[in-house]
């Protein structure tokens, strides 16, 4: 979470003319030039984290599992844009951090504040560049993969529409700071592309033990998943949102359900021998692993201590994305198993959410700056919950408990499909 800086809205002061407007961006410019750059990026960290999630994956897609050639060759072809992709962020990232910072798109770290760093400008809304970085390898996939006549292409663009359409949202709360309530509605906007074009089933399957009560093995639901698809859509962007507040969370919470999606997709294509399902998958696989190599670029500015923020514009691309691979590859309940934290981080925020508690504009732990520790308060956050549990961390620590928890919710996932496959579907 950040202090962002805001011009003055005091209607007494008076608009300068536009020759004094003139004279005060001539004076500005030399101010701004000698901004100093940003931190260089952690590259020798996030190698490591490639390394960790590549050896595994590479293992399910070439050695576990038989995946036809065509389809493999789909998502090498992928891996290999989304490869080109981490290295455009890490280059687009410090040329973006000038621009926005010219624009007075910074903030102040609050967790850093009575220290040298926390009166540092951070550049912010840097999520766009994620954003746009991802829409252009996305949409050059299509070149490799897609013919005029797929039946997948329409959903495919769908998809992207709604995901560009929120990433445009996103920013425009970063620069005009729209108010929480306004921004619960956003995602069901961005989700329409998607909700229109949707054209695939609109069943679910029941779950075997309630099958002797129902009298049925398949419901279809109608317009009633199409209201689902969108109330998934509105969860999974404002829950990325919530669970925030320090460095490195938002986009460490989306690598790891991230790299869980993509072992999920490998191991059902490995295990099915329907065509269509095969598909499904495939699909959601060829947008999240642009979702996970972007993000892991952003990741080498934005762990701690982090040089750059990534604003709502990402944390809704984030979620938007998630969302999207989550419906059109039909494992919607095995997605919300991945979000457990940020279930459990939603059910702790009601309170303040629908105002029953005083809800304050940051609802971030206390710092210290005399430890450097910080202190959880009674705000319902996972993040307070963990520190009022666990008791006070340094804000890099507190955030690799929360991402190991992250980790092991993804894993219980596995474990949980694993012991009820057979008897719960």
């Amino acid at each position: 979470m950040t202090a962002r800086k805001r011009a003055s809205a005091n209607p007494s002061v008076k608009e300068p003319s536009p020759k004094e407007t003139d004279k005060i961006h001539q004076s500005k410019s030399p101010i701004i030039s000698d901004d100093p750059p940003i931190a260089p990026p952690k590259t020798g960290f996030i190698f490591k984290l490639i390394l960790f999630f590549s050896v595994p994956y590479l293992y399910l897609i070439f050695y576990r599992y038989k995946i036809d050639l065509e389809l493999r060759r789909s998502i090498i072809i992928n891996a290999g844009l989304s490869l080109a992709g981490f290295f455009v962020t890490l280059w687009m990232i410090p040329v973006a951090s000038r621009y926005v910072i010219r624009r007075n798109l910074f903030g102040y770290d609050i967790n850093k504040r009575g220290t040298p760093q926390g009166a540092v400008k951070v550049p912010e809304s840097l999520g766009i560049v994620v954003g746009i970085s991802f829409l252009v390898l996305a949409i050059a996939f299509q070149y490799f993969n897609f013919t005029s006549d797929s039946n997948w292409l329409v959903e495919y663009n769908a998809a992207l529409a709604s995901i560009c359409f929120m990433t445009l949202l996103g920013f425009v709360d970063d620069v005009l700071d729209v108010p929480w309530r306004v921004k619960l509605l956003l995602p069901s906007f961005a989700a329409l592309p998607l909700l229109m074009a949707y054209a695939g089933h609109t069943t679910i399957i029941i779950p075997k033990p309630l099958i002797p009560y129902l009298g049925m093995d398949v419901l279809d639901l109608g317009w009633i998943y199409k209201l689902y698809m969108g109330l998934l859509a509105v969860f999974c962007t404002n829950s990325i949102n919530i669970h925030a507040g320090l460095n490195g969370l938002e986009v460490g919470q989306t690598v790891v359900i991230s790299f869980a999606i993509l072992v999920h997709n490998v191991m059902q294509i490995g295990a099915s021998t329907d065509p269509e399902y095969k598909q499904a998958h495939a699909f959601s696989i060829y947008l999240v692993q642009p979702l996970l190599a972007t993000s892991l670029g952003l990741l080498a500015f934005n762990w701690y201590p982090s040089s750059v923020f990534v604003g709502d514009t990402y944390t809704y691309f984030a979620g938007m994305t998630m969302a999207v691979v989550g419906i059109l590859g039909h494992f919607s309940e095995t997605l919300l198993i991945f979000f457990f934290p940020q279930v459990l981080n939603f059910l702790l925020s009601l309170p303040q959410l629908f105002g029953f508690v005083a809800c304050p504009r940051h609802r971030l732990p206390r710092f210290d700056p005399q430890s450097g520790l910080l202190t959880g308060t009674n705000d319902g956050t996972l993040v307070n919950f963990f520190l009022r549990i666990f008791g006070r961390k340094t804000e890099k620590s507190l955030c690799t408990y929360l991402l190991v928890f992250q980790g092991v919710s993804c894993c219980f996932c596995f474990l949980l499909r694993y012991l009820l496959t057979g008897w719960y579907k």
